[in-house]
């Protein structure tokens, strides 16, 4: 029988160990487990532990088998690692059935509708699917990556709700890193980014986010920056986030979440503030209950870039008047919601009134 015949008859469909087939051979050659013992130059009982499946084919062991069988040791070697590969995926089978009561901590739901994970067959391979999705090879480093240390590195202290579902946050970072991935960025430029940010106002007039996100995107990665925009999934209250992925490339993350452009354009400019104004070595998550100097700076921020503190100190009285804000708008170049939106947050016209003046985003 030629090497190849072997290969082909001694290739289970279930993996077994290579004892078997070493079992198999001697029975058909006719051959005494202490005949190949004496042909190996090993003991009749290293001999009967390869069989079975008691002793791990070394390199040393696959060239005896060779020299005495006239199997190649490749054969051996693959076969043997084709069996430890084989265990090992069932210890981890095993380790994901025991881990199942994990995905409730994660938004499973909606990954699967947002097109993160594929759909499982059963509990087990979803939390296979969701430990490759997190790029983590277990729970517990998942645990040490996306919850200890984003609590030990991220200014989210103020928001009690953004800790009640660490599983939700961490699956919306991932799917900010994953998408950040996908986009070349040039080494982080201080100059071109302050350019940048003068361009990101003048799409603030532009209402469809399928002409203005492409050009956000490439303004920024020319300058260091990838601009990512992700659906949060349930239990993210979170409308954006901002980070360093390495020394020259930030990664400022969007949530669209109440799909208005006076939200989404302060986000913007606020993660924008935390770039020019803050380390790199913190990541920022931020939402309504935000809180603290770093914060207050970065509102600040996103406030002067988007209406300069020169202009803004024009409107010491305000009429009470849509026309007006629109007319305001026009002048300093810059969509009329935003500046609703500022008014309004300043207590300067109530929250009910103007809203058409804000623009709705549709999510595609």
């Amino acid at each position: 029988m030629t090497e190849r015949q072997i290969q082909n008859q001694y290739r289970p469909a279930s993996v077994t160990p290579p004892g078997d087939t070493l079992g198999d051979l001697l029975e058909e050659r006719g051959l005494r487990q202490a005949e190949l013992a004496t042909r190996m130059g090993v003991t009749p009982k290293f001999v009967n532990e390869l069989i079975a499946g008691k002793a791990t084919i070394t390199p040393t062991t696959a060239l005896a088998l060779e020299k005495a069988l006239d199997v190649s040791a490749d054969f051996w070697m693959a076969r043997d690692a084709r069996y430890q590969e084989a265990r090992a995926r069932e210890e981890s089978r095993a380790e994901m059935t025991a881990n199942v009561s994990w995905l409730k901590e994660l938004p499973l739901e909606d990954m699967r509708d947002f097109g993160w994970i594929a759909k499982q067959a059963d509990r087990a391979s979803y939390v296979e699917a969701c430990l490759q999705y997190f790029g983590v090879a277990s729970v517990n480093a998942w645990r040490q990556h996306y919850v200890e240390q984003t609590n030990t590195s991220a200014a989210y202290r103020a928001s009690q709700k953004v800790q009640r579902a660490p599983g939700a946050v961490a699956a919306w970072l991932r799917a900010g890193e994953l998408a950040a991935a996908g986009i070349e960025c040039a080494p982080f430029n201080r100059e071109k980014f302050f350019g940048a940010l003068d361009d990101a106002r003048k799409l603030t007039l532009v209402k469809d986010p399928a002409e203005f996100e492409p050009a956000l995107r490439e303004a920024f990665a020319a300058c260091g920056v990838a601009v990512v925009i992700v659906r949060p999934p349930k239990g993210c209250p979170i409308n954006g986030a901002v980070r360093w992925l390495t020394p020259q490339k930030a990664l400022v993350q969007l949530s669209f979440r109440y799909l208005r452009n006076d939200t989404f354009w302060f986000t913007f400019f606020h993660e924008c503030g935390h770039i020019a104004l803050h380390g790199k070595k913190i990541l920022f998550l931020e939402n309504e209950e935000m809180t603290g100097v770093e914060e207050d700076q970065a509102n600040t921020f996103a406030a002067d870039q988007l209406i300069a503190p020169s202009d803004w100190a024009k409107v010491t009285t305000f009429a009470g008047s849509a026309l007006e804000i629109s007319e305001f708008a026009r002048q300093v170049g810059i969509a009329p919601g935003i500046v609703l939106g500022r008014l309004q947050n300043e207590g300067r016209v109530p929250w009910s009134r103007f809203n058409d003046l804000k623009v709705r985003y549709i999510w595609k």
